[in-house]
């Protein structure tokens, strides 16, 4: 479990590293589609709860996946539609993260930007 200066120190870490560098929407949630963090840039109308359910079961099912063609596992995911894109990253063996970005935001930063997000995080997790 998380405690509160853990999750004030995450919630802190998502809106300064991913919402501040245009991204539209931060999920950080558990393998089971609980969600533990969330943000938008205040323009976003998503249902995060149905979303993190979801993200879940992709996620879940993309394990499979991996294990069926010999692959630990796929730790990221990335989905590009015409005017937004999804991007699920595993942070440990009980969380994900998931950010949600505009065609004008590139891949290579949100890369960028959520390999230091989840370095902080578990930085964070670990300092309990």
């Amino acid at each position: 479990m998380f405690n509160q200066t853990q999750l004030y120190a995450i919630d802190n870490v998502i809106h300064t590293n991913l919402i501040e560098s245009g991204l539209d929407h931060v999920i950080f949630m558990d393998m089971a589609g609980n969600t533990i963090a969330k943000h938008d840039n205040g323009k976003s109308h998503l249902d995060s709860t149905a979303f993190a359910a979801l993200a879940a079961g992709n996620f879940a099912a993309v394990d499979a996946m991996a294990k069926l063609v010999g692959e630990s596992e796929f730790s990221l995911l990335f989905h590009r539609g015409e005017k937004s894109s999804i991007h699920f990253s595993k942070v440990n063996d009980e969380t994900i993260l998931i950010t949600m970005f505009n065609k004008d935001i590139s891949l290579g930063l949100v890369r960028l930007k959520v390999t230091e997000t989840i370095k902080k995080i578990n930085t964070i997790l670990a300092n309990d």
